[in-house]
């Protein structure tokens, strides 16, 4: 009975035996297998590789580089799920469409529908930048066009460039860059753009499809959407030079990388080189002339706010309909005048919750000129009375009890309450840099100054001694004092003032005040000595910059080209220089009907380390490289994620176009 169980089991095994070899041989290699795919793929996260591949289109409708198109349908047919960024602001056709073409996105296919009629021999070309990504890993396609032609041919000429903020050189994303073959001044103003394309996140434009003949390049932040330089509002850009579009054959070498650090392969690739490809455009808002009244507010019952879309010497006449607005006010602006505040002299005009006035004051008119208004204001306490008077209340209640707790413990009390004192913000540093100022600013007007209250003192050896200084007004600057002085390096100074030596209106006097001082020894700073050249101009302005594109100090060029900046505090900086024409001190804009650029910024390509007891020195060419080269990476503020995603994946764009196998590392 045992050996017919064992002739059983072992019948069964020996029919299982083929099995379990089969079984163990697919194990074996599904767990070396593994093994390689691990070496392989060390640290991927589950799931296998990220798709990095961007979608490619299979097919269109009508095929791409069609002509005699009269469809104004267009299907583009993709090889995996797309979707497209914002359409109406990353699709631009051109000719330019006033009105908006419908563009949708759906699984795996765009359609395009344009609603003008089509022109007659008339090159079209749809570009749709960057937009176009896969659905799950949002791969860029990468700067796509699609063209076709209601002729017999396709125009290929194309012109590219840069667009520019003309008051810093930062790249600007997404302004519209056109072309006229109508060389007159004029055609900005009346025409629409003939051929447009739109800046990428490095301010790059390329317009294709272009036509044989002489251009002027325009950029336009178009509002209205009618192609044309129509607003004062919009940034233009605009040059008088003109430009053939030409192209040659031409040959890049394109590196493939199989890593970050390794060269898998070096091809030469031959291309067709358009020109002109370095246009360079610099970018600017008019000043808004245009003069109207903003707003008037009354967020402090002592003063009434009164903003203007754009100054004017001649400020407004007030006439009060329920009080004497005679001597009722102290007036202060801004350097612009396009911002008013009426300081309330009266504290019973103060403690009115509406005041009621006319107000006279020039405006544009639909002409351009200015002429009278008149307008009746109410100005509304923020705040009424009553709770005014109520948080005053409040306020004393608080004093009251402090005074009782004194009075319990025997301490000296004031049985009057106090007046609120006027109190200063005081801009004294106990770390001072020569050549620096001190401020003083104050938080309502000044019915009197009292300088013999003020007092600088510097300490020799063991002694303090009164140090010369002068104190005074800011221009245009009601309400704020500078304290100028020889600040002598490694020397101690003590900023005093007495009491009362500041009123105000309201009779509110400052409390004393006492800063020590201590300005910092040569040894702590650096010399900066820049030399420029290249320039015609010598009115130039020269700006030393920190991280952040901030201004640290300013200069003037010598008539020999050097810049000079002292008590450099050691860091990182950079340089930016322009011409200042009129002379003013400051950066200018441009306006298009005068035919006035904005004034020329240029930057210094490097950055400069400054240390302590070092002198810096540097030869600086301003036109050693173009404009669109010159600002350092590090303070570019606009940033482009797709194109570095882009850039990322263009080994594997370059390889399929060369016909390499691409290993992904």
């Amino acid at each position: 009975m045992r050996s017919e169980k064992l002739t059983s089991q072992g019948k069964r095994l020996k029919t299982m035996r083929p099995l379990m070899k089969m079984l163990s041989i697919a194990f074996l290699i599904s767990h070396f297998s593994f093994l390689i795919s691990s070496c392989a793929r060390m640290g991927n996260p589950d799931g296998g590789w990220y798709d990095e591949d961007p979608p490619r289109i299979v097919r269109s409708t009508p095929a791409e580089q069609s002509t005699n198109v009269t469809d104004r349908k267009i299907t583009l047919y993709f090889d995996e799920f797309i979707k497209l960024a914002d359409p109406t602001q990353s699709v631009i056709v051109s000719p330019p469409q006033l009105e908006m073409p419908e563009i949708k996105a759906t699984g795996k296919r765009i359609v395009v529908e344009l609603k003008d009629t089509l022109k007659a021999n008339t090159t079209y070309t749809i570009d749709f930048s960057d937009a176009i990504s896969d659905n799950n890993e949002d791969n860029p396609m990468g700067n796509y066009t699609y063209t076709f032609s209601t002729g017999e041919r396709i125009d290929t000429f194309e012109v590219a460039g840069y667009v520019l903020d003309a008051s810093n050189l930062e790249p600007i994303k997404g302004i519209s860059v056109g072309l006229y073959d109508d060389l007159a001044d004029s055609a900005f103003r009346t025409k629409p753009l003939q051929r447009i394309s739109r800046t990428d996140g490095s301010g790059r434009f390329v317009i294709k499809g272009v036509a044989p003949g002489e251009y002027r390049v325009y950029a336009l932040q178009d509002a209205d959407g009618d192609f044309q330089f129509k607003q004062k509002s919009e940034m233009l850009a605009y040059s008088h030079q003109t430009y053939t579009p030409s192209a040659k054959p031409d040959i890049r070498q394109d590196t493939l990388w199989r890593d970050s650090l390794h060269i898998d392969s070096i091809a030469r690739v031959g291309y067709t080189h358009f020109y002109p490809d370095d246009v360079t455009l610099l970018a600017f808002n008019e000043v808004m002339t245009d003069r109207y009244l903003v707003k008037t507010e009354r967020k402090d019952a002592d003063r009434i706010g009164v903003f203007f879309s754009y100054g004017n010497r001649q400020l407004p006449v007030i006439r009060g309909l329920d009080f004497n607005a005679d001597s009722a006010f102290v007036v202060e602006t801004n350097a612009r005048q396009d911002s008013i505040t009426y300081w309330l002299r009266d504290t019973l005009l103060v403690n009115r919750d509406t005041l009621t006035f006319e107000m006279e004051y020039l405006k544009t008119d639909s002409l351009g000129q200015l002429v009278s208004q008149t307008d009746t204001i109410e100005a509304v306490a923020k705040m009424p009375y009553a709770k005014r008077l109520k948080a005053w209340q409040k306020e004393y209640d608080e004093w009251a009890k402090e005074q009782e707790k004194k009075k319990k413990r025997e301490e000296p009390y004031d049985s009057i309450y106090p007046p609120k004192p006027l109190e200063p913000r005081y801009e004294v540093p106990s770390s001072m840099d020569p050549g620096r100022s001190a401020f003083v600013e104050l938080p309502t007007p000044l019915a009197r100054v009292d300088t013999a209250a003020i007092h600088l003192y510097s300490k020799i050896d063991t002694l303090w001694y009164r140090a010369p200084f002068e104190f005074h007004q800011c221009d245009s600057m009601l309400r704020r004092f500078e304290l100028i002085a020889e600040w002598r390096p490694d020397t101690e100074y003590s900023f005093e003032v007495d009491s009362a030596a500041f009123t105000d209106i309201y009779g509110l006097a400052s409390k004393a005040f006492k800063q020590g001082i201590k300005v910092k020894s040569l040894d702590e700073y650096a010399t900066l000595l820049l030399t420029l050249s290249g320039l015609r101009d010598t009115n130039v302005v020269v700006q030393l910059l920190d991280k952040s594109d901030n201004v640290v100090m300013n200069t003037r060029m010598e008539s020999d080209g050097s810049a000079q900046f002292f008590y450099v505090n050691p860091g990182t900086y950079y340089v930016r220089a322009f011409v200042d024409s009129n002379g003013n001190g400051r950066w200018d804009t441009g306006n298009y009907d005068a035919d006035v650029q904005p004034e020329a910024v240029y930057y210094y390509h490097r950055e400069l380390e400054a240390k302590a007891k070092w002198d810096i020195t540097s030869q600086w060419d301003v036109t050693e490289r173009p404009r669109y080269r010159q600002k350092p990476s590090a303070l570019i503020k606009t940033k482009d994620e797709k194109r570095k995603k882009m850039v990322q994946n263009r080994n594997i764009e370059r390889a399929r176009q060369l016909g390499i196998i691409y290993v992904k590392k």
